[in-house]
């Protein structure tokens, strides 16, 4: 297995361009190309302007002692023509540039949306059950959308800002080859302040990541629907508001110290900058009144400075910001390198579609990742096809856990599991997974259609394909609540979009019970199917279900005995271990401990009766 901390040393904090640009190519090549044109373009067209500007300025010169006035002032507003032009040019090219790189931004953050999705989707269970990942998904989600397309922008204002700065550097040397050494050391300390505390921010960012991810649940808390109710009926509120904005406060003052002692150095720098500036104004200027060169070269030639001053601080933001951009950029790399624990075969067996043996558990032992207690110890057992096999006993015995083994969420730490008497990890997962229907307690209200809330069960048909959908409503007893809503199967369910009908949690867990039905798999798995169904709805429903099993297997678990008795056999696991199993007449016969269980949930449901009659 692949830990944080090997992912970690993996990082990479050197400036590495090529993920980036070839994500970046592959997601927007035509983008791209466009951007790179304008880049040459916008990068000469400065140079012609400063050029223009001299000529103007000697021109206005020449024309106080001219002669022909008229002729001078012509050549004069020809010159101011042509600038103008190219002012009109660098707006209109300026954008044409803004909408380009607008295109690419959106184009790149949708694929790498793409991206992060397909890899969330991908990682196995155990990633969402451990607090690390989670704080690398919230850095990766927090940066991947834009960083790459911030890399490559920055490319290509570094190419623009470099042809700027390499025509301005030519003009500046034929001048005096100081000027261009006043202009580097002006501009050194800044990208050294940039660079300094670009570190100390990712740094920041990085060990603060739980804290954001805490100030982000409080934030869910009170404003999603989930937590509503109980909000506003505990009252509060006002507590989870007031354990937010610690939160806040303390990331803010961090943040706020690292920026403050930034400002600082920024201030510093750029004074010694602009002192830069004046100096090579007054060497210019000194040249011109020794009359060295013209009124107009002065012009020129400070403009060149500033300019080329304002390129290179460009140019050495630019690499600061690579560097930055790279850092940061990191963040997503962790995230797409980690690796599943859950291999796929090299070279995997078709899973079988015609069951004959079943599926066996053959002495297998499991426990969680980064965990020493074993959860399954030892569990030998096999479900034969077409027969219903019930898991009972207490809160944390490991049924769920099995049924996560079964499905190949997980593998087992000891022993196999094995289909047809070909291990699970034979296979392909998702063509495993494929043969396989389930329902989970926690199942999930999706905000969507009804037809899609039960069409996710199998994506294999098609969206306009209603009659599956509605025979699958029908098994599992839905079909005429979805007919009595206002717009049957294309309502809206839940209240978080518009025209959404709210449900009832029984009539969510039929929904959830159709879109398992929707699926012709090898085995069906119930985890607590029915606990919010009425007794009569529950044994309706499961009567259809075992008339729809035929040559498939079942796994059930369920705290009901009432549902749980008429499964052909029941096995009850205590701590991890299979204790008994057998017929429902048989354990009672026995008088062990299932017997135990069922008498006890006997006497607690007799009880409100008893009361009542008295």
């Amino acid at each position: 297995m692949t830990t944080y901390a090997s992912l970690k040393k993996r990082l990479r904090h050197t400036v590495r361009l090529d993920r980036a640009i070839r994500f970046v190519w592959q997601a927007g090549p035509g983008w791209l190309i466009s951007s790179s044109v304008f880049v040459v373009l916008q990068g000469v067209l400065p140079l012609i302007a400063l050029y223009l500007m001299k000529l103007i300025v000697d021109s206005v010169t020449a024309s106080i002692s001219a002669q022909d006035s008229a002729a001078a002032l012509r050549e004069v507003i020809f010159y101011i023509i042509l600038a103008g032009g190219v002012a009109i040019l660098q707006i209109f090219l300026q954008a044409l540039s803004n909408l380009i790189q607008e295109g690419l931004t959106l184009t790149v953050s949708d694929r790498m949306y793409d991206v992060l999705h397909a890899k969330s989707t991908s990682v196995d269970l155990d990633y969402y059950e451990n607090p690390k990942y989670f704080d690398t998904l919230h850095r990766a989600q927090r940066e991947g959308p834009f960083r790459p397309t911030q890399i490559v922008n920055t490319l290509l204002l570094l190419s623009q800002n470099s042809i700027s700065l390499l025509a301005m550097a030519a003009l500046l040397i034929s001048f005096h080859w100081g000027v261009t050494i006043i202009l580097l050391a002006a501009a050194t300390p800044g990208i050294i302040v940039r660079v300094k505390y670009s570190r100390k921010i990712f740094q920041w960012h990085r060990e603060r990541t739980p804290e954001n991810r805490k100030a982000m649940y409080y934030n869910w808390i009170l404003t999603g629907n989930i937590h509503a109710k109980e909000v506003r009926l505990f009252g509060i509120g006002d507590e989870i508001s007031s354990q937010f904005r610690n939160v806040r406060h303390i990331l803010r003052q961090e943040k706020l110290a690292i920026t403050r002692q930034r400002a600082i150095a920024d201030f510093f720098t750029q004074t010694l900058g602009t002192l830069a500036i004046f100096a090579a104004l007054g060497a210019i200027a000194y040249r011109a009144v020794l009359g060295l060169i013209t009124l107009g070269d002065m012009v020129m030639f400070f403009q060149a400075f500033q300019r080329g001053l304002i390129f290179l601080r460009n140019i050495l933001q630019n690499m600061a910001d690579l560097y930055e951009n790279n850092l940061f950029l990191s963040y997503l790399y962790e995230f797409l390198d980690v690796e599943s624990i859950v291999k796929e075969p090299a070279a995997p067996l078709p899973v079988p579609k015609h069951l004959q043996h079943g599926i066996a558990f053959d002495r297998v032992w499991f426990r969680y990742p980064n965990t020493d207690q074993m959860i399954l110890k030892d569990i030998t057992l096999n479900i034969k096809p077409g027969e219903v096999v019930a898991l009972v006993g207490a809160n944390g015995s490991g049924k769920t856990t099995l049924v996560k083994l079964l499905c190949r969420l997980y593998d087992p730490t000891r022993g196999q599991i094995s289909l047809e008497g070909v291990s699970l990890d034979q296979f392909n997962t998702n063509a495993l997974r494929h043969e396989i229907s389930i329902i989970f307690q926690d199942f999930v209200q999706y905000q969507l259609t009804a037809n899609d809330n039960i069409r996710f069960g199998n994506l294999d048909l098609t969206s306009t394909d209603p009659a599956s959908v509605r025979h699958a409503a029908r098994n599992a007893g839905a079909d005429q609540i979805i007919a009595s809503l206002p717009k049957g199967y294309q309502t809206i369910l839940g209240k978080l979009f518009k025209d959404g009908v709210e449900l009832s949690l029984g009539q969510w867990q039929m929904i959830a019970i159709a879109r398992a039905f929707m699926r012709d798999a090898r085995l069906i798995v119930l985890d607590e199917p029915t606990s919010s169904l009425d007794p009569i709805t529950e044994y309706e429903i499961f009567s259809r279900f075992k008339d729809m099993l035929k040559n498939k297997s079942a796994v059930l678990i369920s705290h009901r005995f009432s549902t749980v008795q008429m499964a052909d056999r029941i096995v009850a696991l205590k701590n991890g271990r299979i204790i008994e199993q057998g017929t429902h007449q048989d354990l009672m016969q026995k008088n062990g401990y299932y017997a135990h269980l069922f008498e006890k949930q006997s006497r607690v449901l007799s009880k409100p009766s008893n009361m009542t009659s008295s």
